[in-house]
């Protein structure tokens, strides 16, 4: 445990290292007393909880105050390291090299420069098959010993690793490394650090400054190096949704269609469904249990399949659905091409996957209203409508509720549906950040995340952050009418 911790804060994860030690301590005192016993029990949920899903949720909302990206990975003392950790052989003093079997070891040999006189210099044998020496081998001028034909390109590779690792130390003192797969030279540091975090670079002598502001190493112009390093920049990200033009136009058209497209995908599911589950209650109608289990199908049916099949389906030059309406109606429509038509066939499918779900709950909840009510109903000479208004829809609605506002949660954040049937096509033009006609909020916020290089994560961040709280809302809406009705009962 005390190793993991010690990892972590070695890694750059002190808060993560706390946390881990918090746990692990309190592992410790639940399991290793005799107290607490109903906490043993507990522990794991709770524990799973919170590594699962209350740490995921606070560092999703920790990265939308920063400016974290592809770019700006590292903190900074891990980006100042990297560029200093950075190396260049000294081109005008590189040597090559080949390398010579010697019984089972080998032997090195330097090239001098071309135009210099001296002659060539060699290692004596190392065994590089069992890895490099540590301390500089050093190079002595060749003599009258005749040395094997030199290994070929092939071996040369085979031996990379072990070579990279070799330090040859020349007559005159110099220490010369691996500077490629034929050359040895002098390695120096790329750049040079200054007390107050700034960089020289040594080949152009440029000076490179933090940028706080920025999260990257900048010249006087504004030339920026990579990599950068994650700062803090407030609410910027969230400003940038609410006051950004080119930004705020495709969101808030993308969170009005997220909005309807839950909205109407319960609507339309709920009438569906409770349509067929009271025509199937229905005691004149044969075969009830046939047309029940062959409705149910879509539900049992993956998801993913039934979409792909509809994907297929409403192709616009090889789908069925055009084909029939083509020799029908003599139209081909351009589901995929035209904003209105997809989200008409997204709705479309939706509906398809929603339905059954709904249909079981009101068979169930049908077969509980009492039989008197439709007996007392019948005699005072009431129509099947007038049954269905004044008795089943108000008995069922009251218990269906939060199922339904549990299916708009859900339905808000369905980005399988989305991905797999249009991938938020057809596309928003001239805007800064990919946004499509048919992206939900989850879908969208996924391709600023993942499209563009990795570019916008604290903005997909905070995103999700907004829809962490729209949804959260939900549930406990969800919540109070479940307890209101539970109280009215």
């Amino acid at each position: 445990m005390l190793w993991l911790v010690f990892s972590l804060f070695a890694a750059g994860q002190p808060m993560v290292a706390v946390g881990a030690l918090a746990l692990g301590g309190a592992a410790l005192y639940v399991y290793g007393t005799a107290q607490l016993v109903a906490w043993k029990y507990l522990f794991p949920g709770v524990a799973g909880m919170l590594l699962f899903v209350a740490f995921p949720l606070l560092y999703t909302v920790q990265i939308g105050f920063t400016n974290y990206s592809a770019s700006n990975l590292l903190d900074f003392e891990r980006a100042r390291a990297y560029l200093l950790d950075q190396t260049v052989a000294d081109e005008d003093h590189v040597l090559a090299y080949t390398l010579h079997a010697e019984g089972s070891a080998l032997r090195l040999k330097l090239e001098p420069p071309e135009g210099a006189a001296g002659p060539p210099l060699v290692s004596p044998p190392l065994a590089l098959d069992r890895g490099a020496p540590a301390a500089p081998v050093p190079m002595q001028p060749l003599d009258r010993t005749a040395l094997a034909q030199p290994l070929n390109l092939r071996e040369l590779l085979l031996r990379r690793d072990a070579l990279a690792a070799l330090q040859l130390r020349l007559p005159d003192g110099r220490v010369i490394r691996y500077a490629g797969l034929r050359e040895f030279g002098r390695i120096e540091p790329l750049w040079r650090a200054h007390a107050d975090g700034s960089l020289t670079q040594v080949l152009s002598g440029a000076v490179y400054a933090p940028n706080r502001a920025t999260g990257f190493f900048e010249t006087a112009q504004g030339e920026r190096m990579q990599p950068g390093f994650k700062v803090g920049i407030g609410l910027a990200n969230y400003s940038r949704m609410l006051l950004d033009p080119d930004f705020r136009g495709p969101f808030v058209s993308i969170f009005i269609w997220t909005v309807l497209f839950a909205g109407l995908t319960v609507l339309f599911s709920t009438a569906l469904g409770m349509l067929l589950a009271v025509l199937l209650e229905w005691p004149a109608l044969k075969h009830r249990t046939l047309y029940r289990t062959l409705l149910f199908l879509p539900y049992a049916v993956p998801g993913f399949i039934s979409i792909l099949v509809f994907k297929g389906l409403f192709n616009q030059n090889f789908g069925e659905i055009n084909a029939i309406l083509d020799a029908l109606l003599g139209i081909r429509p351009a589901w995929f091409a035209d904003p209105l038509l997809a989200k008409t066939m997204i709705l479309i499918v939706n509906t398809w996957l929603g339905y059954p779900y709904i249909m079981i709950l009101c068979s169930g909840l049908l077969k509980a209203i009492p039989a008197d009510l439709y007996e007392a109903s019948a005699i005072a000479g009431a129509k099947p409508l007038t049954n269905f208004f004044r008795i089943t829809a108000p008995l069922i609605a009251r218990p269906l509720t939060p199922l339904l506002i549990s299916a708009f949660a859900f339905n808000f954040n369905n980005f399988v549906l989305i991905s797999l049937l249009t991938d938020g096509r057809p596309d928003y033009l001239n805007t800064k950040l990919p946004a499509g006609t048919t992206d939900i909020l989850v879908s969208y916020t996924y391709r600023i995340a993942f499209t563009d290089s990795g570019q916008n994560f604290g903005l997909a961040a905070a995103i999700s952050t907004l829809i962490f709280v729209m949804v959260a809302v939900m549930a406990m809406v969800q919540l109070r009418v479940t307890r209101q009705a539970d109280t009215k009962r």
